[in-house]
């Protein structure tokens, strides 16, 4: 057998993230996962049944010398373990034994063998045992052999059976479901033990003998227990200081929560039951609203299921002592019920919480060239995806413009999410509707997570985190951020990257809608709707610039691994480029670039018919995976009166996809957005406030007139715009600081109005102010972590601050609190 070769490509010291799952080997099918969540031990444990079907490369490897990959960087202490013990109370408390002593039931691993290795991504989980599960066993599984003479007792019994399980047709999910939680049940294969290594970035299984994917086993059962310190979840106190655990959207994903296969091509269904103290809310992203059960005293079993492969990434799990927001009708009568958006309409339908009256709310826009085609495809509901339940397919789907939702909150932000959040969520989700059509999940919760939660908000299937910090100030950034989050249904979820380091795939195109949706809940009329967009676009295009002066230019680039862009290693393996870089995490590239090369192609044909190629879109690859040529080309192919314009597929990819820097188009466009009413508004009150810091300090008479100047209500977003401007200034006197914050309240602002404020107290070592930055890094940590100093740029100062008042030796981010 030849030496297998090295792999310095997956060297974990550097800042791509490995993916090790030899996913062109075996293709994970089906998770079930049993977990107990601990509390007290800051811990989930249980146990997770995978079901596996060989993979396309399964047959070519059968016939090579090298049947498993060699290990990539540095190696842990292996951990070897034979499947003939399952520790005592693994059965009885869904964990594994954590006095289990490492040398028990242990066989050596040999790194040369020739049995083929099954390789999952996995770290910072203690596994104690790994097995074959008997699937012979459970007596139900012959309903669906159909008449085919299989002997249940013999060897290769199994892969029949998991075969037939996992290519039951979607019309029978629930009884291919039920039959999957059977098997789950089943116990362990005892006539040949597995062995499984543990190292840095992956487990590892081998069954003696076996060389093949084709004849390694179809069903295994691994124990284990996740760590404290885990990268995948974060154990915390909620605003009300009682305990609480997510998923917080690690760099590294779901591998420290189970075992699993990272690449996004391992796409599966899962189902799992959760078992919590009784007073804890158990969340996950499942297609249906658990009802739990008792299970034993003081505790409760939740149960979810998703049918719609997606990648293992997406499964979300939150535990809390959470509370469900509710419509109440003195919240009409209240203060905060009077601020724009709280009693707006859909027309033919008023939306007062979870129940919308009436769902016939209709785009009031006209595509004339590209409309019919889209109702013709409804009509004959054509999908490209593997066999699932999917909604597309349904009339009654098409036809719901609001999905059920909840909205879950610690009880000290009950009362805003309910005035503030809860009116607003069905408007976001109808014009979502009016735009893309068919909602792809069928239900919605949305949880205010802790204030540690390092975004303003994070989507999976059928659950959104958002951060407090979208609770402040007006419902603009409110309603903004759940529109950018609920686009992430078609664009991230529906419609994934099948390379995550094409994230504007995602990010770039919830920017991009994040708007479409937010000016059709407000019902804006043409020009003011122009104006707004134009507003946004110049502070996003300040932003960019900012971020490509001070940042490195590999990070820049929108398609990192050019044209070898979604190709993968013969096992399936590959990286995610900088995925661990520390500084990415401070990046919005992504969202900012890949945003403005929708408004570029946008601008070539008009926004009307570029949304309604997005309905056509959403159509065709829903439930897939996509690269950036899949969007690029389609559009390319919809319209090709612009290949006479120069546009083509080697252009869009040289001006904005593999380049770092700023594209000709957006340099010349962004002049154009200073010109509008709000930005001049903005610019005469920057004019005042510049005369009036000047004047202070030349005399008491010229200091008391500057009380009497009259300066203008300006929108949130203008006056972040005012900020950034000020920002500018080498100097603004201490009084105009003082003058300016309670002029416009700015601790009662939006968070990002509150982020350029404590920005300019940094900078100009106002501390008079230097509680309003701690209060902001503590309780708006999810913008904190973009003020990190800027150390190379114009604002530079901050960071000296920021460590000293919040997270000392780390400048970048505040503590966990």
């Amino acid at each position: 057998m030849m030496e297998p070769k090295q792999q310095p490509e997956l060297d974990p010291n550097k800042d791509d993230l490995p993916l090790r799952a030899n996913t062109n080997h075996v293709l994970v099918r089906h998770y079930v996962l049993d977990l107990t969540v601990d509390f007290q031990k800051k811990v989930i444990g249980g146990n997770i049944v995978l079901f596996l079907e060989p993979g396309k490369g399964a047959v070519s490897l059968a016939f090579s010398e090298d049947p498993h990959p060699q290990d990539a960087g540095d190696v842990e202490e292996a951990s070897c373990f034979t499947s003939t013990h399952v520790p005592d109370d693994a059965v009885l408390c869904g964990g594994p034994n954590p006095d289990q002593k490492s040398g028990e039931s242990k066989l050596s691993w040999d790194d040369m063998s020739e049995d083929f290795t099954l390789i999952l991504d996995c770290c910072d989980l203690l596994v104690s045992k790994v097995e074959e599960v008997d699937v012979s066993t459970v007596p139900e599984l012959g309903e669906i052999l159909e008449g085919d003479k299989v002997d249940l007792d013999s060897q290769n019994s199994s892969f029949v059976v998991v075969q037939k399980l996992i290519s039951i047709p979607s019309d029978r999910w629930r009884q291919q479901h039920d039959l999957y939680l059977q098997c789950s049940y089943a116990s362990g294969v005892h006539r040949q033990p597995l062995l499984f290594h543990m190292d840095q970035w992956s487990l590892q299984v081998r069954k003696k003998g076996v060389q093949s994917p084709s004849d390694f086993p179809r069903c295994l059962r691994i124990w284990y227990e996740t760590k404290p310190t885990g990268g995948s979840v974060r154990w915390t106190k909620d605003q009300d200081d009682r305990c609480c655990v997510y998923t917080m959207g690690s760099p590294i994903n779901n591998r420290a929560l189970f075992p699993c296969q990272e690449p996004p091509v391992a796409m599966s269904t899962w189902q799992a039951r959760v078992k919590a103290p009784c007073e804890y809310t158990v969340m996950l992203s499942g297609e249906n609203q658990a009802s739990p059960m008792p299970e034993e005293t003081g505790f409760l079993l939740w149960d979810y299921y998703v049918t719609m492969p997606m990648p293992a990434s997406t499964f979300t799990i939150a535990a809390g002592k959470w509370q469900e927001a509710r419509v109440r009708a003195h919240n009409l009568e209240e203060g905060e019920s009077e601020e724009p958006y709280a009693k707006l309409t859909c027309r033919g339908m008023t939306c007062t919480g979870s129940q919308p009256t009436d769902q016939s709310c209709e785009d009031k826009s006209s595509h004339p060239k590209l409309t019919s085609s889209a109702e013709e495809e409804d009509e004959q509901s054509i999908c490209s995806h593997v066999d699932y339940p999917c909604r597309f397919r349904l009339s009654t789907s098409r036809a719901q413009v609001v999905i059920p939702h909840r909205v879950f909150a610690p009880f000290c932000h009950l009362q805003k999410a309910e005035t503030n959040m809860l009116p607003l969520l069905p408007l976001c989700l109808s014009a979502a509707h009016s735009v893309l059509g068919v909602h792809p999940f069928s239900r919605l919760d949305v949880l205010i997570v802790p204030p540690g939660f390092s975004s303003l908000g994070m989507a999976s299937p059928h659950i959104i985190f958002l951060s407090q910090s979208v609770l402040a100030g007006e419902r603009g950034l409110c309603g903004a951020r759940l529109c950018h989050e609920i686009a992430h249904s078609w664009f991230g979820l529906a419609i994934g990257a099948r390379d995550w380091t094409e994230e504007w795939i995602s990010e770039g195109f919830a920017t991009y809608l994040e708007d479409v949706f937010w000016a059709k809940v407000q019902q804006l009329g043409t020009s003011e709707d122009e104006e707004q967009r134009r507003l946004k676009a110049l502070l996003r295009w300040r932003r960019l610039k900012d971020e490509l002066e001070n940042s490195d230019k590999e990070l820049q680039v929108l398609r990192p691994n050019k044209d070898t862009t979604g190709e993968v290693s013969e096992s399936g393996a590959s990286v995610v480029k900088h995925a661990l870089n520390p500084g990415k995490p401070f990046m919005q590239v992504h969202y900012l670039k890949g945003y403005f090369l929708l408004k570029f192609l946008a601008s070539k044909v008009g926004e009307d018919e570029f949304l309604s190629f997005f309905k056509l879109f959403v159509r065709r690859f829903h439930g897939q995976l996509i690269l950036s040529q899949d969007f690029l080309q389609m559009f390319l192919d919809t319209f090709p009166a612009l290949s006479s314009q120069g546009l083509t597929l080697g252009a869009i990819y040289s001006d904005w996809l593999d380049t770092p820097g700023i594209p000709k188009w957006l340099e010349e466009i962004s002049s154009t957005w200073t010109h509008t009413q709000p930005v001049k508004e903005v610019k005469e009150e920057v004019v005042k406030w510049m005369l009036l810091s000047g004047a202070v300090g030349k005399g008491t008479k010229r200091k008391r007139a500057g009380s009497k100047v009259h300066f203008k209500e300006l929108s949130p977003e203008q006056l972040v715009l005012l900020l950034e401007f000020l920002l500018e200034e080498a100097e603004l006197s201490v009084s105009c600081l003082s003058l300016l914050q309670t002029t416009y309240s700015l601790r009662n602002q939006d968070a990002e109005v509150k982020h350029r404020w404590c920005e300019l107290v940094v900078k100009h070592k106002y501390t008079a102010a230097y509680r309003d930055v701690e209060h902001f890094l503590i309780h708006d940590q999810a913008m904190g972590v973009y003020l990190y100093g800027r150390d190379k740029g114009p604002r530079s100062g901050s960071s000296s601050v920021l460590s000293v008042e919040s997270a000392p030796g780390n400048p970048h981010k505040c503590t966990d609190t």
